[in-house]
């Protein structure tokens, strides 16, 4: 069986904030120069190389073939972005789901790190994702998809208590060893179905399609329904699991990436013991092989498989560190908006435009950051993160201030009750003695 899975995200890239910006009471997201700092000039561009046309492919498909079935996750800021910039897409998204052969997996709402961070922060992000799914969609995901495929056995049960079946993870060679990627596994320690990328397969289509320097280019479908159809006998699931902007935007269009995925299914049909799964579906029809342990953190990005995308640099790290030691201050003030705009400097794309590796992985970071260089990306986040703490610390000094005064209040009133109540008992006296 194939289970296809596409993660579907678009982050709020920070405008250039410059050092002259701090304590100017600016916002941080609402960049408008047609650049690649502009969310909405993004949002517009994705949508019309990757988000319509292959919507309505996977539509087509869909109603093609009664039997095909895919996956996605959201992050909630893309929801956001795509109901107030793109509803039309949203619209396509949710004809979709409604046929009910595509589920929808949850994750963090802003693409965060907070797993590493902060497991109480962590909860309200997926507990908030989880009713974005439900008011859009209309349905309680099942089954967990971490940001950035990140995953250790500490996460298992955090993840179980928040009531999910599954969670996917990346087939790291390491972790498996000996195994396969290609079967349903279990969490160390929690009865949560693991559900395992093959990596090699996801990232043929994903970063090789249209590589001619691969010794497989051209990739037809035919080939490719091959190679799926050889698991079958050495496994019983090829989990297909990578970002939707694969399709147009990162492999454009005269890849024929597009022509690709529409002889696909076909081609899969017409091999024997062949079929598509949904995530809940892979965990409810294919028996569990054995227990498995994550004892390192696991993520689906770079060659090494690992953190290091994201933290593996001293700016990354002090980066990291200071927006999520800002987390009880920005609790305590209480005010939605720089609530909002500290969760949307969780997202890991600001940490990953820092990244400062080379070779392949380096390319593929440069190719992501709409920034001048990973310092560019670094001096803007930390000016934009200075902001932020200026205006809390000063929201919180208003409120000190508010409350010393209604305390003085207070007792003024108090005190000004007890004169009176004196002034009364010494009148009282006063008449009764007449």
């Amino acid at each position: 069986a194939i289970c296809f899975y596409f993660q579907v995200h678009q982050p709020y890239r920070l405008k250039k904030f410059r050092i002259f910006d701090i304590g100017q009471k600016g916002e941080y997201f609402n960049d408008d120069s047609g650049t690649d700092l502009d969310n909405k000039f993004i949002l517009k561009k994705v949508a019309d190389k990757c988000y319509r046309p292959m919507n309505n492919l996977l539509l087509e498909l869909l109603k093609k073939y009664p039997d095909f079935k895919i996956s996605f996750s959201f992050s909630g800021i893309t929801l956001e972005q795509l109901e107030k910039d793109a509803p039309d897409v949203l619209d396509l998204f949710k004809k979709m789901v409604d046929t009910g052969r595509v589920e929808v997996l949850a994750e963090t709402y802003y693409h965060s790190l907070a797993c590493l961070y902060s497991s109480v922060e962590f909860i309200s992000q997926v507990e908030k994702h989880k009713k974005k799914i439900k008011e859009i969609f209309g349905i309680q995901p099942k089954i967990f998809r971490n940001t950035e495929l990140i995953y250790n056995d500490s996460l298992a049960p955090l993840i179980k208590e928040m009531g999910f079946e599954g969670v996917l993870a990346e087939g790291a060679e390491d972790i498996l060893s000996w195994r396969s990627p290609n079967f349903v596994y279990q969490t160390a320690g929690e009865d949560l179905k693991l559900l395992l990328k093959n990596y090699r397969l996801s990232d043929d289509i994903a970063f090789r399609f249209s590589s001619r320097e691969w010794s497989e280019f051209p990739l037809t479908a035919e080939k490719y329904a091959d190679w799926l159809t050889a698991v079958n006998g050495s496994g019983d699931i090829v989990n297909l699991f990578m970002d939707y902007e694969t399709f147009g935007e990162h492999q454009w269009a005269d890849s024929g990436i597009f022509d690709f995925m529409r002889s696909l299914p076909a081609e899969v049909y017409k091999r024997t013991d062949n079929s598509f799964l949904t995530p809940s579906e892979v965990i409810k029809k294919i028996p569990t092989r054995e227990e498995i342990s994550f004892p390192r953190w696991v993520s689906w990005a770079d060659v090494e498989r690992d953190l290091s995308a994201w933290c593996s640099n001293e700016m990354q790290s002090a980066a990291l560190e200071r927006v999520y030691a800002l987390e009880s201050l920005i609790q305590n003030i209480n005010s939605k908006k720089l609530l909002e705009d500290w969760r949307r400097l969780q997202t890991s794309d600001h940490f990953y435009y820092m990244c400062v590796k080379w070779f392949a992985d380096g390319d593929v970071h440069k190719y992501f950051n709409p920034y001048n260089s990973p310092y560019d990306a670094f001096i803007t986040f930390m000016n934009a993160l200075t902001d932020l703490e200026l205006k809390a610390n000063q929201l919180l000094k208003d409120k000190e201030k508010t409350l010393i005064k209604k305390k003085s209040k207070i007792d003024s009133t108090k005190k000004t009750s007890r004169s009176n109540l004196v002034k009364s008992k010494k009148i009282g006296k006063i008449k009764r003695k007449k």
